[in-house]
């Protein structure tokens, strides 16, 4: 097998774990967002702690890199803060195609933040998948849809950011094992207060499914890191698209949820923006 195709096959694997992860979420129940994030970190915490244990350099860190690696975290919290909830009010697969807004985001922040230039055709790539967006979020339509869609949109956001920062650590040569374990124990300690004071409690199966959150988040994360580390992100990017596929399937199986029309055509303009982006980055 070749390592494009290797690539491929990992990093649809990480799409169907995140799938897999948003399921459980939902079927964790009528729990804080706060409660579910910390479990499903904490899980992600106790992996990054047996792969650095494991490696030679163990803990240690540029301290400059200190400042990223807090504000990578702090966005990445409030992206699986709004996610989560956005899972819990929305259908699974309108949850998971605001989250893939983060691309969209990013192309935004590393301009402002990075100062890399972006293209007329990305601006109106970005400019496409927003109105994508408004076709999900349907602001107005319903107050009991359009507050958590908002939510979930600015989960994209923080996930869009959160990316940006991993790649300026990965260009100031930060290792990827550190930045998931410096993230995961930030994130458990911004929750842990609320879980000390509003702790809800949880029956034996609420706990189970949290708990394959953690483990699907963890593989997501393990598989997504080995498909970029057999192919360039240009070449496999827009196979991740395929966790919109995998989380309607789950959504319609497990949880008899259908997306309407509106959703549907949202799903369609950012994918086939997503995938015109694919073959322009192929090109240049």
């Amino acid at each position: 097998m070749s390592k494009k195709s290797k690539g491929i096959l990992f990093i649809t694997l990480s799409a169907f774990c995140f799938a897999l992860m948003n399921l459980f979420v939902r079927l964790s129940g009528d729990l804080p967002s706060m409660q579910k994030s910390f479990f499903r970190n904490a899980v992600a915490l106790a992996f990054a702690l047996v792969v650095l244990l494991r490696s030679e350099e163990k803990f240690q860190f540029n301290r400059k890199n200190l400042p990223l690696l807090i504000a990578r975290s702090a966005f990445g919290t409030i992206g699986i803060l709004c996610n989560y909830y956005a899972v819990d009010h929305l259908v699974l697969s309108d949850a998971s195609m605001l989250n893939k807004l983060s691309p969209f985001f990013a192309i935004i922040i590393s301009y402002l933040y990075l100062k890399e230039k972006v293209t007329p055709f990305q601006a109106t790539a970005v400019v496409t998948a927003f109105i994508g967006a408004l076709c999900i979020i349907k602001p107005g339509f319903s107050s009991l849809t359009t507050g958590p869609a908002l939510l979930g949109a600015l989960g994209g956001l923080g996930a869009g950011a959160a990316y940006t920062m991993v790649r300026k650590l990965s260009l100031n040569g930060e290792r990827g094992p550190f930045i998931v374990f410096f993230f995961s124990a930030f994130s458990c300690l911004v929750c842990l207060p609320y879980l000390l004071f509003s702790y809800h409690a949880m029956n034996l199966m609420q706990f189970i499914f949290l708990l394959l959150a953690g483990l699907s988040a963890a593989g997501g994360q393990f598989a997504i890191t080995a498909a970029y580390a057999n192919a360039p992100a240009r070449e496999i990017s827009v196979f991740d698209y395929s966790q919109i596929v995998f989380a309607a399937l789950l959504g319609f199986f497990f949880l008899n949820q259908i997306p309407d029309l509106l959703s549907v055509i949202g799903y369609i303009i950012i994918c086939g923006t997503s995938v015109a982006m694919f073959f322009y980055n192929q090109k240049h």
